[in-house]
């Protein structure tokens, strides 16, 4: 089966209908969805201003983390939930978006860009915690990281649009493709 394939398998369960349909359930999912985003990625705002040392210059980074992590968590947490929710309402629109696609891959680049910031230059927090500036690469994460989410958040509102929907033909060949469109072949 193909991933298009159990896509329309995961669009085609009841739970799934119910949910899309829901005069209440799809919306609460939405705004809860914003919402968890609007508190994770203020947060994140936060550590990121302070990593950039733009701010806070006399507040050491680690207070600020441990100020805000578990709220951060709790953020990440709803909002990935409810997004897995809300793609799971609208499974074959979401895959076949091309504004979804590129938002799933800026996700996987700020989680790496976040990885690499707490396996590296955050272990030696200590040599650098109370600095006003801290060194290149702490500043690197954290401008990568706000240019990061100001783009997944951009995506993530452009996901409701529907330019590059597959139903949408003609569209050129680099749209259907990215899209990941399976368009039926022209009758000869």
């Amino acid at each position: 089966m193909s991933l298009l394939g159990a896509v329309k398998a995961l669009a085609d369960q009841s739970w799934s209908i119910q949910l899309h349909e829901s005069l209440y359930g799809y919306p609460i999912v939405e705004s809860l969805h914003v919402w968890a985003l609007c508190l994770f990625v203020g947060l994140t705002i936060v550590l990121d201003l302070r990593l950039t040392g733009l701010t806070f210059k006399t507040v050491p980074v680690s207070d600020v983390v441990k100020r805000i992590l578990p709220w951060q968590v709790a953020g990440f947490v709803v909002m990935v939930i409810s997004g897995v929710l809300l793609f799971y309402a609208i499974p074959i629109r979401s895959y076949q978006n091309i504004f979804f696609r590129v938002k799933l891959v800026l996700l996987v680049i700020a989680g790496l860009n976040v990885w690499i910031f707490n396996s590296g230059v955050y272990l030696r927090i200590q040599a650098w915690d109370r600095d006003p500036i801290p060194p290149a690469r702490a500043r690197f994460a954290g401008f990568a990281s706000l240019a990061l989410w100001v783009l997944i958040i951009f995506c993530g509102r452009m996901i409701a649009y529907n330019w590059f929907d597959c139903d949408k033909q003609p569209q050129p060949h680099m749209i259907n493709t990215l899209a990941g469109c399976e368009l039926e072949a022209p009758a000869p």
